[in-house]
């Protein structure tokens, strides 16, 4: 595919590559519809290859359904260890609720009540190889703040 990019296009690029490479990295684009922040996220997550996820939206989809999309989401960075890039717009904003949890990601990385019990043991045993390979104690709330 032939791309022509202006010089602010690709310093946009680097500064959203730069951001989502980061622990916990967390990007806000702003602007009007159309100026190209989907565009330019997607190849920022192209470059740094990671996977670019979002939901789909559609007349049936809940918070039960958002919080499915992101507990796959977070399985796959957390457990398999994938370089993921969430991409949420605001036109997926069907449920004010939406946002609590938008926050709490955004905020801390800990969803609450994403997971059940039950799922944080498995996944705590999951990523407990890891843990120990990182020379990091080997305790439940070590696993799940690697995880996290």
């Amino acid at each position: 595919m032939d791309l022509v990019l202006f010089e602010d296009a690709m310093k946009h690029v680097c500064k959203i590559s730069r951001i989502i490479t980061a622990d916990m990295g967390h990007a806000l684009l702003v602007g009007v519809g159309g100026s190209g922040k989907q565009s330019l996220s997607t190849l920022a997550s192209f470059i740094c290859q990671y996977t670019k996820t979002t939901i789909m939206i559609s007349s049936t989809y809940g918070l039960n359904d958002l919080k499915t999309d992101l507990q796959n989401m977070y399985l796959k960075a957390g457990q398999k260890d994938e370089g993921i890039m969430f991409l949420f717009t605001e036109g997926q904003i069907t449920n004010e609720k939406f946002m609590v949890s938008i926050n709490d990601l955004l905020s801390s990385g800990e969803i609450s009540d994403l997971f059940a019990a039950e799922d944080i043991d498995g996944i705590v045993n999951n990523v407990r190889p890891a843990v120990k390979s990182e020379g990091i104690i080997d305790s439940k709330d070590n696993c799940w703040h690697f995880f996290i």
